[in-house]
């Protein structure tokens, strides 16, 4: 029985993190498409890791179930890293919301009934998060201690119609979620913390830098403070720092690494993209 790292959602920064903190664990790599956790498990073996794989739907709590009791086959689960997600320009508001806002949450509330002493866990969110003006103090309680099973039906969520702002929401949800489950999850002896990547070159940004709203990412790469696109190992440094005995004293909180976009979307050359948003 070894310590056991959970990684949801095996694309380029989940891997860049698992990679990272999964030397001499066993390392679950879990995804939707099988496929997919089987070709990441490929390069992580060949790497010198020890792995398993399975698929899981996150927008289901039955299939976490799965995911929570085949991860506790091979040890105790010491750290989660869920990276899975879709974007505005890959799916419906339903779809989104069920992924990114309702699945999320189920699983900080799933392991976080089974994390070890001394774990830790990290969701990898967005910046978008952060583009959504201030909610209600009301709202931003809800979001964060509503019951998993009845956050879909909150009527601020209900409301949402629009694709971009349903990733918005979600993703101020997982940073809520996080804050909401510092509390068990400390009690447990473990953190859990949230990080809002930027653009980062990875497949998906490269479908929604292709895709319809294209043309103004990368004029805001352009013109961000960095003047680049991030790289999936910056968010991976950044997830092994919180995650390491270097950062015990950090949980519930959420950390932007974005370049300086977002503080230019608020208040530098950016703030034009206001507007839009």
């Amino acid at each position: 029985m070894k310590d056991v790292v959970v990684l949801v959602g095996t694309g380029s920064i989940g891997q860049a993190t698992a990679r990272r903190v999964g030397a001499g664990k066993h390392v679950v790599l879990g995804d939707l498409k099988l496929e997919a956790a089987q070709a990441a498990a490929e390069i992580f073996d060949g790497a010198g890791f020890e792995v398993s794989t399975i698929a899981v739907d996150i927008s289901s709590h039955e299939s976490i179930l799965k995911l929570v009791e085949h991860a506790q086959q091979f040890g105790s689960v010491k750290n989660l890293i869920c990276a899975a997600g879709v974007s505005p320009s890959q799916a419906p508001v339903a779809a989104i919301l069920r992924v990114d806002l309702y699945g999320t949450a189920v699983l900080l509330e799933e392991f976080g009934k089974v994390i070890a002493d001394g774990g830790s866990g990290v969701v990898i969110s967005s910046q978008s998060g952060h583009r959504l003006g201030a909610l209600t103090e009301e709202q931003n309680f809800q979001l964060a201690t509503t019951p998993t099973e009845e956050l879909l039906d909150l009527p601020f969520i209900k409301a949402i119609t629009d694709s971009l702002k349903a990733y918005q929401y979600s993703k101020r949800c997982n940073s809520l979620r996080v804050a909401g489950q510092a509390t068990p999850w400390g009690k447990r002896g473990a953190t859990i913390n949230s990080i809002s990547p930027g653009i980062i070159i990875t497949p998906l940004a490269a479908d929604e830098l292709k895709g319809p709203r294209g043309e103004g990412y990368r004029n805001m790469l352009k013109s961000s403070p960095a003047g680049r696109a991030g790289t999936p190992d910056e968010v991976g440094d950044l997830a092994e720092f919180l995650m390491s005995s270097r950062g015990r004293f950090i949980s519930g909180a959420d950390f932007l690494i974005d370049g300086g976009t977002t503080a230019s979307y608020w208040f530098g050359d950016l703030q034009y993209l206001k507007a839009t948003h």
